[in-house]
């Protein structure tokens, strides 16, 4: 997929970020960048720090040092001369609502009807109106195939149908980019293809996806990029024929005559 866009804003932009959890380095000085438009795909043994990786990107987790922009704009910070100040919590909700997360577990409010999981954020966090976010919604959710579970709850519904809601509701955010944490992983086989049919129609439409995923069939699919990460490092990475077919690291190579 080529893709003609102003290489002067990224749309994902990672500096030499590191990220600890005690002693354990998990991110050690990454960095990523992803152009608007684009599908970067990331690949890598359990622990390599792809999650944390991407939940960097909308300041679920802080960074210890780097910086991550989004857009053009800093996530989680605001630089004051040569110093960086967090953002209140309140200022990063509101910048966490123009980046679209799409968790493995869901993550839908049980108490909540699909149609109200969709509309709650972008009524709340970016203060639209409500009847407009709706009609909005609804069309969200028959284009990913669960129109008619509009008015149910989240535990009437297949892990498959609650994953596309998911999906649904972070496509309502109008985000500049969507997230996706190994979006499959949680789902029987026999629903995985129901999502990964509804993030190809995604990639399809142009939209900027960074997925973390353990299905490299599916990354050499859709993938303008594939990322390799171990060792909380990004290793290598590529178009899809040059990491998955040609890899140039002995560590890339290993992993993936594991997984291929």
């Amino acid at each position: 997929m080529t893709h003609s866009v102003d290489d002067s804003t990224y749309a994902v932009e990672v500096r030499g970020v590191h990220k600890s959890f005690g002693a354990l380095k998990v991110l050690d000085g990454v960095d990523l960048v992803v152009r608007p438009g684009e599908v970067t795909a990331i690949i890598g043994p359990s622990g390599s720090g792809k999650s944390t990786l991407l939940r960097v990107l909308n300041h679920l987790e802080k960074v210890d040092r780097g910086t991550v922009r989004v857009d053009g704009d800093l996530v989680g910070y605001r630089r004051r001369g040569a110093k960086l100040h967090e953002l209140s919590g309140r200022e990063i909700l509101r910048q966490r609502s123009r980046i679209g997360f799409v968790f493995q577990n869901f993550n839908l409010f049980p108490h909540l009807t699909v149609l109200e999981n969709v509309v709650e954020a972008p009524v709340s966090a970016q203060k639209r109106p409500r009847s407009e976010v709706e009609t909005e919604a609804l069309a969200l959710l028959e284009r990913v195939g669960v129109g008619a579970k509009a008015h149910d709850y989240p535990r009437r519904l297949s892990g498959g149908q609650q994953q596309r809601v998911a999906i649904a509701r972070a496509l309502a955010l109008r985000p500049k980019v969507i997230l996706f944490d190994e979006p499959t992983s949680a789902l029987d086989p026999e629903l995985v293809g129901e999502v990964l049919e509804v993030i190809r129609d995604l990639a399809r439409d142009g939209a900027t996806l960074v997925i973390v995923t353990h299905e490299v069939a599916f990354a050499r699919e859709i993938a303008d990029t594939v990322v390799f990460m171990d060792g909380g490092v990004i290793v290598e990475q590529g178009t899809p024929a040059e990491l998955l077919d040609s890899p140039t690291q002995e560590r890339t190579k290993a992993f993936l005559a594991h997984v291929l």
